[in-house]
This record gives C-alpha cells, structure tokens and sequence, in this order.
C-alpha cells in the first residue's frame, strides 16, 4: 500500500477531514452505490459515533452529509452552494438525492448523534441507512472516519489507498533511507518517481503547483477576510487585523518581523478552515495552516527560493505523512492533535529541510525533532469547534517546524532518537491517552473554557 500525494494533499472545504470532508464523501457514496435503486428510496438516517458524535455539530457534520447525499463532494462545493442547501431543507424538510429525487429529511430526526461506545473498531463510525416507503431496510452500511479525510467500509478496508506497482516500497523511515542510500537518490526523487508510476497520466508537478496555488490562495483569502467566525463562541478573525497592523510597521526594525509573517499565514489558512472555506488538506484540515504557512515562508523570505523547491518540499512532506499514516494515526480522534498538527509540523519540517536542500539525514532528523516536541498534545476543540486552541496551534506549529528544520540542517544529521522509534512513542502516546482529549470536546481546554 502507498499513500499518494494526492490523496494526503486533497482540495476541499473546511472545517475538518475527518468531520467534515470524509462524512461528505461516505454519504456521496453511500448514495452514488444506490444509484439503481435511488427510486425505491423513502427516507434515510445517518447515525454518528464517536468524536463524530460528540463534536459533530460544532464541525458541520450534519451539514456535510446532507450535502454528499445531495450530490457534491468537497472539491466540487463552496460556502454559498452549502448555504443554499441548508437554507432549502430548513424550510421545505426535503432533500434531493442526487438531484434525481425529493424525499423527507430533518436534521434532527435523520441525523442521529449517538453517545454510546460502539463496538465497532474506529471511533468515528458512521451508519447509513436506507428504507423504502414500507419502511423496510433497503440497505445499510458503516462508514469509518480514519483522518485526513480517508474513510474505510467493512467491505473495502482500504477506499482511499489503492495497491499500485511503485518501484520504491517502504514502510519505515529507515527502509526509506536504505532504498534512498541505495539508489542515491534524495527522498524527494523517489517520492516523484513512485508518483509518476501511480499517475502516468498526470504532469505530476504541474497538479503539485496546483496544491499550492490553493493553498497559497487560502492564504490571500483569509487575511483580507475579517468579521466573526461561524459559531457560539464568537471568535473574531484575527488574520487582517494583523496583517493590517504589520503592515503598518513598514521599515521599523523588529528582529522577529518574519515571525509575525508566519503567524499570520498560518492564522490566515486556519480562519478560512474554520468558517467552511477552500483549503487543502495538510494532512488534515484542523492543521491545514502549517504546510501552507512554512512554504510560503520558504518563498518570501528564503533566497533564491523557486519552484522547484515548492514541488521538493510537498513531495518529502509526502513521504514523512505516509510513515505516520500507515505506522500510527493522523487522526485526533485517534490519536489527539499530536496526529494532526503534531504530524503537520513534522512534514512541514522535513518539507522545508528537503527544499533548503539538505540532506536525507537532516530531512529526517527534521521530521524526528518536530515531533518529539508534539508528544503528548491533546485535541479538546473548545465548543467543538475547529477555531479555540486550534488557530493558534496552527501559528505554534509553523513556528517549531521552521525551527526544527533550522536545528536539523546545523547538524550533520546524526542523532539519537530516530523517526520511527518517534513514530512509535506518538501511536502509544495516542493509544493511552484518554479519550476525553481525542476531539470529544470533554477534558482539557474544552471543558475548563467559557464559551462566550
């Protein structure tokens, strides 16, 4: 199994991979399977567990199934269709499928939060269902949420990942160094050529320039954007106010003024996630803002920056988000926010040590310090929201992956602790931490905060 670029790196709409993006896609599917049978159909309910369940209405899940059973996907939608859809059920109670058919549909009756544990292996399950107008079951099928937006069945483990003849397998970060070693070759060229045997198809670096121009635009988008984002806590948008009080700094001296740049990339790609707007999965969308923010630190504050180094730095972060996919979790649910921007600043790193054109010790050593210093971070979204701790933590991120890439490129790139055994301690760090920290909104932050 290997884990392409493209499905890592997926344009779509915020606020969350896993509560927003994958509940979209399992419903466009569940529906699209029903396409000969869509007739038939009289009603249907969705039944959530999980994070899904407990934090569920704070990230638009609800919204985002109705919007798959009504026929888009995540890269095919914007704020305004998804308004209008919304609008349209509230005042009719009707939903079409596919555009092909009306039938009843409430939010609160269809959509069913369900707080029990379920005995099922994932903690963000999803279960379809489909009567016809006897109110016999026509069909029903689970749907598991895994992060970043993939989702699995019972009958297909794996939809998202596909089984392709790659000439370079690995699993482990030292196999990847190994085959690298081997081939002499740096990470970044044995990611392209293992993609250009999954997409022969596709001009592979003209669609990675495609990923950042969205991402880069996500940027521009949120730091002119002001106004308060969508939800009872109120938050204002912070991206313009300080991109506008930079700004205004002009040639005053300020030794961290790149900083403040950063931090407004980051915040800026983090308020458009939050209020459902563009963005680019980075590996998730909770830590969508890190990726962008550190690239675009590459291009206007590094020398001689230029894209190629954008295109070296997306396919590394491609290489180091596999080995935390497939060796632990990307997913909060799972395994709390180290799985999300924990992973997101360890790419990030790793990205920005291959476009700085370090070696593939340093790239690694970066990876293995951005994550040692995410240990333990826990997911408690305040009000089940994608905004308090999360814009911040994105800010945070872009920062310790910058300086992880700067500490790993001072050193030859030998060190102590390797990035699989890091890899490790984070899945068993996730496994054991309780679940009142892994996105349900009941410990931490989340529980201690005032909303208001």
């Amino acid at each position: 199994m290997i884990v392409s670029i493209f499905d890592l790196f997926k344009i779509g709409i915020g606020p969350s991979s896993s509560h927003t993006y994958a509940p979209m896609m399992a419903a466009y599917r569940f529906i699209n399977k029903q396409l000969e049978n869509i007739s038939d159909i009289n009603h249907i309910t969705v039944e959530l567990f999980g994070s899904l369940a407990f934090t569920g209405k704070g990230h638009g899940t609800d919204k985002a199934i109705i919007i798959g059973l009504s026929g888009y996907m995540p890269d095919r939608v914007d704020k305004t269709i998804i308004d209008s859809i919304i609008t349209n059920l509230s005042n009719t109670k009707n939903i079409n499928l596919l555009s092909r058919k009306n039938i009843k549909f409430e939010i609160d009756k269809n959509i069913i939060f369900n707080f029990k544990i379920s005995d099922k292996p994932y903690s963000n399950t999803m279960l379809f269902k489909a009567y016809d107008n006897a109110n016999n079951l026509i069909i029903k099928e689970y749907y598991y949420s895994i992060g970043g937006g993939f989702i699995i069945t019972d009958s297909n483990n794996s939809e998202n990942e596909k089984s392709f003849k790659i000439p370079y397998k690995y699993d482990t970060g030292n196999e990847l160094l190994t085959i690298c070693k081997r081939e002499k070759m740096l990470i970044h060229e044995l990611v392209l050529k293992n993609e250009k045997s999954i997409h022969p198809e596709k001009d592979v670096k003209n669609e990675i320039m495609k990923i950042w121009s969205v991402m880069n635009k996500s940027i521009y988008n949120g730091m002119t954007n002001s106004g308060v984002l969508e939800g009872k806590i109120n938050l204002k948008r912070r991206a313009n106010i300080l991109y506008k009080k930079l700004i205004r700094k002009g040639d005053e001296f300020d030794p961290l003024y790149i900083m403040d740049w950063v931090n407004i990339f980051a915040i800026s790609v983090s308020e458009e996630n939050a209020s459902f707007g563009k963005i680019v999965t980075a590996p998730t969308n909770g830590a969508a803002g890190i990726i962008p923010s550190v690239i675009k630190y590459y291009v206007e504050f590094v020398k001689d920056a230029s894209d190629e180094g954008i295109i070296r730095f997306l396919l590394t972060c491609t290489a180091i988000g596999y080995l935390f996919k497939k060796n632990a979790s990307i997913s909060g649910a799972e395994a709390g926010c180290q799985g999300e921007v924990g992973v997101a600043c360890s790419m990030a790193a790793a990205g920005l040590a291959s476009a700085l054109k370090g070696t593939n010790e340093q790239i690694e050593n970066a990876a293995e310090i951005a994550m040692e210093h995410n240990l333990g971070l826990t997911c408690d979204p305040v009000g089940g929201l994608v905004q308090v701790p999360c814009i911040e933590r994105n800010a945070m991120g872009s920062i310790k992956a910058i300086n992880s890439a700067r500490l790993a490129l001072s050193g030859s790139g030998e060190h102590k602790v390797s990035l699989d055994e890091v890899i490790q301690t984070m899945w068993e760090t996730g496994k054991n931490m309780s679940s009142i920290y892994k996105e349900t909104s009941k410990g931490g932050l989340a529980v201690n905060v005032i909303e208001c």
